[in-house]
C-alpha cells in the first residue's frame, strides 16, 4: 500500500490525548462493552451514525440499470461491485461516529444523470442496544435497499473491534422474490494502546440471493505482524445449486478490486478506486429541520469540533446525552411506549413501514412523501426541555 492510501486509516495521538485514552481504557477488562464507555471528543467522528450509513450509497450509480439486466450472474456481480465500492469512504485516521439518540433522524436524497432520483432516511429505532435501521429508495430504478446496523465493541487488548450486526437487503421491483442478503465486514481500531493507531476491516461476509441460488464469500483479510498487507481481500462466486466457482475476487478493498472467471486468463477490474466518483447527497438546511434530525441535533458539537474546540464539543455532547437520560427517564415514569416513525418490528425484523405501489411512479410519490413529509407522532415530546 502506498504511504498516502496507508496515512488515511492511521493516525498518531498527541501526548495529552494518549493519556487521557489510556486513563479510560486502564478501567477496562479485555472484553468490555466500548458502548458503555464515554469516549474523548477528539475520536470522534463530527457526524452522527445515521448519516455515516450513507456511505453505502456512495455509488448508487453502480446499480441504477441492474434491473434491466436478464442475465441473473450479471446482476450479481452488479450486487457485488456495488457492495465493495461502499468501503473506501471512511474519515481519516480512527475516528467513531456519534451515537444516536432514539429517534434520531437522518433524511436526504440523490439525483441522478438519468433524470430519476433516489431517498434515504436513517432512524435510531434501539439505543439499548444500539440499533439504527435505514431504506434507500429508488422506485424508478426498481431499487429499494433496507438495512440495520446493530454494532457491538470490544476492547481487545491493543485493540478495539466494533462487531456488525445486522446486515442489509437489496431488492429489484421488477423481479418479485429476487432479494440479496448482505452481511457487514467487522471493524478493529489497532493500536490504541501503543504503535500508531489504524483502522482495519476483517472476517468474512457473505452476499446471498435464495432465488437464483448465488452466493459470494469474501474474506476481508487482517495485516499479520510479520506478513501479508493492509485493506486485502479475497472471495469466490458460487452457483449453490452446482456448487461450481463462478468467479474469483481478489485486490484490495481501499484501491483496486478484481475478478476472473475460472476459464478466463486474466483478471478483469470489478471497482478501482481511483477512477470512482462519490455521489454526493443533498441534504435540507438545518433551518427546515427538526430537533431529531442529527446534523441540527448534533450542531453544536459539530460546530465545536471543526473549530477544535474539544472542551466546549465535551459540554454540548454531554448535554445531548445527558438530555436522553432524562428523557428517556420521564418516559418510563409515565409509562408512555416509544413508537418509531418509519420502521417497525415484524418477526424479529424491522421493516419500513411505507407501502409501495406496483406502480412505480405512484410508489416514487408516497416513499418521497412518507419520508419527508410525515408528520412527527404526537408521542413525540420536545428533546430540548425550554
Amino acid at each position: 500500500m502506498s504511504q498516502e492510501k496507508e496515512d488515511l486509516s492511521s493516525e498518531v495521538l498527541d501526548e495529552s490525548q494518549g493519556s487521557i485514552l489510556l486513563g479510560l481504557i486502564s478501567q477496562l477488562r479485555k472484553g468490555s462493552d466500548l458502548h458503555k464507555v464515554t469516549l474523548p471528543t477528539f475520536v470522534l467522528e463530527p457526524r452522527s451514525m445515521l448519516e455515516r450509513i450513507t456511505d453505502f450509497v456512495s455509488h448508487p450509480d453502480l446499480i441504477l440499470e441492474t434491473a434491466k439486466k436478464e442475465d441473473p450472474v450479471i446482476r450479481f456481480i452488479d450486487v457485488v461491485r456495488y457492495f465493495i465500492s461502499i468501503w473506501h469512504v471512511r474519515p481519516k485516521g480512527v475516528k467513531k461516529p456519534y451515537n444516536p439518540v432514539l429517534g434520531e433522524l437522518f433524511r436526504c436524497k440523490w439525483e441522478f444523470e438519468n433524470n430519476t432520483e433516489g431517498y434515504y432516511v436513517a432512524e435510531q429505532v434501539s439505543h439499548h442496544p444500539p440499533i439504527s435501521c435505514y431504506v434507500f429508495a429508488s422506485p424508478e430504478n426498481n431499487i429499494i435497499i433496507t438495512g440495520e446496523v446493530r454494532p457491538t465493541s470490544k476492547f481487545l487488548g491493543n485493540s478495539a473491534a466494533t462487531i456488525m450486526g445486522g446486515g442489509s437487503k437489496i431488492q429489484f421491483l421488477n423481479r418479485p422474490g429476487e432479494e440479496y442478503f448482505v452481511s457487514t465486514p467487522n471493524i478493529y481500531a489497532r493500536g490504541i494502546l501503543f504503535g500508531t493507531m489504524f483502522m482495519e476491516l476483517g472476517d468474512i461476509v457473505t452476499i446471498k440471493c435464495p432465488k437464483t441460488n448465488i452466493s459470494c464469500e469474501i474474506e476481508f483479510k487482517v495485516k499479520g505482524f510479520f506478513t501479508g498487507s493492509y485493506n486485502a481481500i479475497a472471495g469466490k462466486v458460487k452457483d449453490d445449486a452446482s456448487g461450481e466457482t463462478l468467479f474469483n475476487l481478489s485486490g484490495k478493498w481501499s484501491e483496486v478490486i478484481y475478478y476472473q472467471k475460472t476459464n478466463w486468463p486474466n483478471k478483469e477490474v470489478l471497482f478501482d478506486v481511483s477512477t470512482s466518483k462519490i455521489h454526493k447527497k443533498i441534504v435540507a438546511p438545518e433551518e427546515e429541520m427538526n430537533e431529531f434530525e442529527s446534523r441540527l441535533l448534533w450542531t453544536k458539537v459539530t460546530k465545536a469540533m471543526f473549530a477544535k474546540d474539544l472542551d466546549t464539543a465535551t459540554e454540548e455532547k454531554s448535554k445531548i446525552e445527558d438530555q436522553q437520560r432524562r428523557v428517556v427517564k420521564n418516559r418510563t415514569g409515565n409509562g408512555t411506549k416509544w413508537e418509531n416513525q418509519f420502521f417497525e418490528l415484524n418477526n424479529d425484523e424491522w421493516k419500513f413501514k411505507c407501502p409501495i405501489s406496483d406502480d412505480l411512479l405512484l410508489a416514487k410519490e408516497e416513499i418521497k412523501s412518507f419520508i419527508f413529509s410525515k408528520p412527527r407522532l404526537p408521542m413525540y415530546e420536545k428533546f430540548w426541555t425550554s
